[in-house]
């Protein structure tokens, strides 16, 4: 079957799922307080994720990161991560992983390893139990620590996803990167993304540019530029003292729009053919309107072909523009 290739000649490899809307936990740069979830009626059943995500692989995706909200809050979510590992099996996916806030990797770290899930993205802004409260509103953050430590005592690889936000956790730069050398994680910083009307959160004042950050690294390491990519948007440095790997997301200071290879599919069957742009196709009533997936294909295709150049993210001349209207959590990052 012929590859997924957009526009401008991207090969499209790299499917982010968001399996729920929903979540655990309340991150002030991701839900407001007072969420209103969809009803579960209007989700794709795990089979339908299960036909949808297939009719990828069978396309040329290789990769799958499974999203949520919370992923490993969605009831049954086993079944969907088991029923996807006969793709890694057969060789056509290369990998099959998540990003979780780690609340329930206790519960399903060794069974997630069961199913070839080999490495974890864990979001964590904070090591402070009191300010991991309060920038997840509901969140314990022993809980997540404990999940960490039993993903990796499932052998999975972990690495821990960090917004950099002004005021909030500047001042734990080196704290988090420390902890993270001692236990083995790779780190990843990402810019504060201007999704979602939140009413009290201004995101401007939130902001804290990676290139500033990056500034404070190198007046205390030296740091080697990397190559490599992990099939994202990810900008890859060496820390020589410690020999840990740090990334940075910059969709603001850096638009790294010309090597994307992914597109994101909703928990309802709609898909973002670019996180900064709403244009967006139904593959819910294509997938639903027939047993046979030819449609689904033609509609993926159809989709794939309205990829966009890029994103309209800026926050120049003190301002936000290009702002996303959606939550973060109803594309799944």
């Amino acid at each position: 079957m012929t590859a997924l290739i957009d526009p401008f000649a991207r090969s499209i490899t790299y499917l982010r799922v968001s399996v729920t809307d929903r979540c655990d936990f309340r991150c002030v740069y991701c839900m407001a307080e007072n969420m209103t979830f969809l009803p579960k009626a209007d989700l794709l059943t795990l089979e339908e994720l299960d036909r949808l995500c297939t009719a990828f692989v069978d396309m040329g995706v290789q990769k799958l990161r499974i999203t949520g909200g919370e992923p490993l809050v969605r009831k049954g979510i086993l079944t969907f991560f088991r029923a996807m590992s006969r793709h890694l099996d057969t060789g056509a996916l290369r990998e099959l992983t998540l990003t979780t806030n780690g609340s329930q990797l206790a519960r399903f770290a060794a069974d997630l390893a069961a199913c070839g899930v080999r490495r974890v993205n864990v979001s964590l802004d904070t090591l402070d139990p009191d300010k991991f409260a309060r920038i997840t509103r509901w969140g314990r953050l022993p809980q997540v620590l404990d999940g960490i430590a039993a993903a990796q005592a499932a052998g999975l690889r972990i690495k821990i996803n960090a917004v950099a936000l002004k005021g909030f956790n500047e001042d734990e730069l080196f704290t988090l990167t420390d902890w993270c050398a001692q236990q083995g994680h790779d780190l990843t910083w990402i810019e504060v993304m201007p999704m979602g009307d939140l009413g009290n959160e201004d995101r401007l004042d939130q902001y804290w540019s990676l290139r500033d950050l990056r500034t404070r690294y190198a007046e205390r390491f030296t740091l080697t530029d990397l190559a490599e990519r992990s099939g994202g948007p990810a900008r890859y440095v060496r820390i020589e003292e410690t020999g840990q790997k740090v990334g940075f997301i910059t969709p603001l200071t850096h638009n790294f729009c010309e090597s994307c290879n992914r597109v994101r599919l909703t928990c309802t069957g709609e898909l973002y053919m670019c996180l900064g742009q709403e244009d967006r196709a139904d593959l819910r009533a294509p997938l639903r309107a027939s047993p046979d997936d030819a449609a689904l294909q033609d509609s993926i295709r159809a989709a794939i072909a309205r990829k966009p150049k890029g994103h309209d993210f800026d926050y120049s001349r003190q301002s936000v523009s290009g702002q996303m209207p959606r939550h973060m959590s109803h594309t799944g990052g």
